[in-house]
């Protein structure tokens, strides 16, 4: 058993790495040990090429083919596979894009890859029944602001200094390659969620974005409301709520401690 894993090991470390392979055959029928590690080798980073291309298919359209395999093999070096289900590699790669010199003139390319993951983690979050509303009913209305929300797996919001949404948005499916963005139009706040197994994408504003974030992390929506309005006088708790109805964000409600 030592030594099968030992030998998987120095194979592995020759196929991510480029070591020598120094426990494998040298010689096969048809062709030497080096063209058979080879093969594995582009086996693998193809492999791991082909599942970034399907997390962030954005930032390849962004960048173009060559460039994104370029980019694919480099992050790939830095952040081999660690688990048998592709579905869950990927995640580094906005922070991989921030110190990646061949991007630097591409300063919005890291936040564009966050909300990609956001989206390729929404569709795979797990599923929440909808919110039953007789639970309203139960509690006194004198107890409200004293209620905590849980929202949907799906949901996450991300804070970029560029326009993200707008980028996304335009890179879809059935979009115009006809556009024009303004990269310095100024700080956007994206919200990703999931509604009838679509990823939905959408620009919001400061003040929804401070109250969701806050009740997300467990905050009453009492003590969430009045710091959202310390700091945007315009918040409006009654279409915020109807928004996480509507959209089937809010799952479920409980009371938290009364002091």
């Amino acid at each position: 058993m030592l030594a099968w894993r030992e030998n998987l090991g120095d194979l592995a470390r020759a196929i991510v790495h480029g070591e020598a392979a120094t426990r494998i055959a040298q010689s096969y029928q048809n062709y030497s040990a080096a063209t058979a590690v080879d093969i594995y080798r582009n086996n693998y980073f193809g492999n791991l090429h082909d599942a970034l291309a399907g997390v962030y298919p954005v930032i390849k359209q962004l960048v173009g083919d060559d460039f994104f395999r370029f980019m694919a093999r480099k992050f790939a070096a830095c952040f081999p596979s660690r688990g048998g289900n592709l579905h869950h590699y990927g995640e580094e790669l906005a922070e991989f894009l921030t110190t990646f010199a061949a991007a630097r003139t591409l300063p919005y390319l890291a936040d564009v890859a966050a909300l990609e993951w956001a989206c390729h983690a929404a569709y795979f979050a797990q599923d929440a029944a909808e919110f039953e509303m007789f639970k309203l009913a139960e509690i006194s209305s004198d107890d409200y602001p004293h209620l905590q929300l849980k929202l949907h797996p799906a949901c996450r919001v991300l804070r970029s200094r560029f326009p993200i949404v707008q980028i996304w948005q335009a890179h879809q499916p059935g979009k115009s390659c006809d556009f024009h963005i303004d990269l310095d139009s100024g700080a956007c706040i994206a919200l990703v969620y999931r509604k009838d197994d679509v990823v939905v994408v959408e620009d919001i504003g400061a003040s929804f974005a401070s109250w969701l974030q806050a009740t997300q992390h467990g905050v009453s929506i009492g003590e969430a409301t009045d710091a959202t309005l310390a700091h945007h006088a315009g918040f409006d708790l009654s279409a915020a709520l109807q928004k996480l109805l509507a959209e089937k964000i809010l799952v479920d409600i409980q009371l938290g401690v009364i002091a």
